[in-house]
């Protein structure tokens, strides 16, 4: 039997949890106030994902970069594939927010999306 202590970050309470496992399973999760502490105990348990920030450059806007992020998240173990396959990204301007940057960054299913204007020159 395994026990992990995590601070949750399900919501602005920061609870902090006491997760059980046993061969790999979670089988008890306390210290949560609300439903959203046990899944995200389970889930950073056994699957943890995480959404990536990160910024591209935009050609011929006002600005020379833009900002973007996962649409969803992503497995953690893939944060430093996909921040590689945003550093040679170039998009145009202009660009909207929820404008996709990159199509389902390496293979997740996930797009990544500007996150700010960038108006045109």
């Amino acid at each position: 039997m395994e026990t992990r202590e995590l601070t949750c970050i399900g919501c602005p309470l920061g609870c902090s949890l006491k997760v059980t496992l046993e061969n790999g399973e979670v089988t008890d999760v306390t210290g949560n106030t609300c439903k959203r502490g046990d899944i995200y105990a389970r889930k950073e348990c056994t699957n943890p994902t995480r959404i990536v920030t990160s910024s591209v450059r935009v050609k011929g806007g006002k600005i020379n970069m833009v900002s973007c992020k996962t649409k969803e998240d992503i497995p953690k173990g893939m944060i430093f594939d996909v921040a590689k396959a945003l550093e040679n990204v170039v998009v145009t301007a202009p660009v909207a927010i929820g404008d996709v940057v990159l199509a389902d960054v390496c293979g997740t299913g996930v797009d990544v999306i500007a996150t700010k204007d960038i108006e045109a020159k």
